[in-house]
């Protein structure tokens, strides 16, 4: 197979990110028909279709998403390589960071950990431009951010018994320990209703939960944990949640702990092992680490 000049990977994404060779070409500063070519291409070159035509737009066919996928993480390693290159030949690790920095975290890691971590890394690097991403842990989650060329890093929810995608690396950060959460006051919180949420009770917690003759099945499920807290604060229920969720916890809440072998997650994170040698990623994660040792209950 010919290979791909960076051009034309940058013109699978963007009708990838626009679905649609027009609104691809506007996007690139170029004609229609030379995207359409450029497409036509690509696809001569890799020997299979890698978009549906239609009325309405350009889809990726499977092959697509994973020639995109590969595509986003060439181009971004195209990107790093200048500085990673500037920086060997200064001999210095120390080198000012620049560049975006891609970033995808799941909602109480995002509000929680990643603020003393970036805050600390871009009083370091001014010049470095943290770009995070809010992604939900369920299905791929943002391991699957990471895979597709979406995310530098992702901050994940890690488990022995759930395979990350293919092709890339995790470490644990810390390990964090849940709590019940209930109405400040409450004499019987175990006796109060349960409210849960959707990423809850993911295979770390599932064999305590199953365990517990006092905890009955939820009554209300939310999509976001911080609307849990709020509707425990209001005395609705009481809720099981970690750590990082408790850090954001509002006034009205109190924290009971759930005996000596409480459930616990591990928080760590996920990317390729190409960007983890990256000098911004390997600044990352010595933040992250930092920011995690005070999260940890």
């Amino acid at each position: 197979m010919t290979d791909l000049a960076p051009q034309e990977l940058r013109v699978l994404v963007a009708v990838d990110r626009e679905r649609g060779f027009s609104a691809a070409a506007a996007s690139l500063g170029l004609t229609q028909s030379a995207v359409s070519h450029t497409v036509r291409g690509c696809e001569r070159k890799i020997g299979t279709v890698l978009f549906e035509r239609g009325r309405h737009g350009a889809r990726p066919t499977p092959a697509g998403e994973r020639a995109v996928a590969h595509a986003r993480q060439i181009l971004r390693l195209l990107e790093a390589m200048g500085a990673e290159a500037r920086a060997a030949a200064a001999g210095s690790e120390d080198a000012e960071l620049s560049g975006p920095l891609r970033i995808a975290a799941f909602r109480s890691a995002a509000a929680q950990l990643l603020p003393p971590a970036l805050e600390r890394l871009t009083a370091r690097h001014p010049r470095l431009t943290p770009e995070v991403r809010i992604v939900r842990e369920l299905g791929r989650g943002t391991a699957g951010e990471v895979a597709d060329g979406r995310a530098d890093l992702g901050i994940a929810t890690l488990s022995a018994t759930v395979e990350p995608p293919a092709g890339l690396v995790l470490s644990t950060l810390f390990e964090e320990s849940y709590a019940l959460a209930h109405p400040a006051g409450h004499p019987a919180p175990r006796g109060l209703p349960l409210i849960d949420w959707d990423e809850n009770c993911g295979s770390y917690t599932r064999r305590w939960w199953s365990e517990q003759d006092w905890l009955p099945a939820a009554t209300i499920t939310a999509e976001d944990d911080s609307v849990v807290l709020s509707m425990v604060a209001q005395g609705m229920g009481m809720a099981i949640v970690p750590a990082l969720t408790l850090a954001g916890a509002p006034a009205g809440i109190e924290v009971v702990d759930l005996g000596p072998r409480p459930p616990t997650r591990d928080v760590g994170y996920v990317t390729t092992p190409a960007l983890a040698r990256t000098r911004a990623v390997r600044a990352l994660i010595r933040e992250l680490r930092a920011a995690g040792g005070g999260i940890r209950r």
